[in-house]
């Protein structure tokens, strides 16, 4: 599935957590973004190389999440080296990586989620 061409940011949301992934794909669709998500980071590649997204959202669980996060974002820089890439992590996880160009950093504050996303998407 390709990114549409109307005037929607497209987000590349990768979340490995089952539950929590459909509600922030919602509340994403629901503030105005067009949003193609994955629990895989293999399935986000081919997604990404597919198709078109203004951002690539990924989650990181905890500190053992950090590896595999940077591991993702490394891929998709390869890929295409402008790529804006976010990690959406608590203040614990976001000091331990340089990884992404920005972070979300929320426990699970739907606003603050959304604004921050707008706010990674205004600074590009």
């Amino acid at each position: 599935m390709q990114p549409s061409s109307d005037s929607k940011p497209a987000i590349l949301h990768i979340c490995r957590r089952e539950t929590l992934r459909p509600v922030r794909d919602q509340i994403l669709r629901i503030s105005g973004f067009e949003v193609h998500s994955t629990l895989s980071p293999s399935e986000a590649l081919a997604l990404f190389a597919s198709g078109n997204y203004e951002l690539v959202l990924i989650d990181v669980e905890g500190q053992s999440g950090v590896h595999d996060a940077e591991a993702l974002c490394s891929d998709v820089r390869t890929t295409h080296p402008g790529q804006l890439v976010a990690f959406v992590c608590n203040w614990r996880v976001a000091i331990l990586t340089d990884c992404p160009d920005e972070i979300v950093r929320t426990e699970f504050d739907p606003a603050a989620f959304v604004n921050g996303v707008r706010e990674i998407l205004a600074r590009h």
